[in-house]
């Protein structure tokens, strides 16, 4: 939700329903941790512990990036370094 008020001007109360929107849940459910690990394990973007096979580092970066619509610098230098080494 930081990343949206950053990069989008956005007040923390559309930051949070736009994340929800995005993620498939509502406002409450952002903060309730059973849900979230849930929700993270669903979509694969990274999950508290790791599990074995679950997305981590760049890859989830790149999928929350997706799934969020936003550009993430790392994200997009990670995918130009491997269209370079095609």
């Amino acid at each position: 939700m930081a990343w949206m008020q950053l990069t989008q001007r956005m007040k923390i109360t559309e930051a949070k329903e736009y994340v929800a929107r995005k993620l498939g849940i509502n406002v409450i459910e952002l903060t309730d941790e059973e849900v979230m690990h849930q929700v993270r394990q669903d979509l694969d973007i990274a999950t508290l512990p790791m599990i074995a096979d679950g997305a981590s580092g760049i890859v989830a970066k790149s999928r929350i990036a997706e799934l969020l619509d936003i550009e993430l610098n790392s994200v997009n230098l990670f995918k130009s370094k491997l269209e370079f080494t095609k």
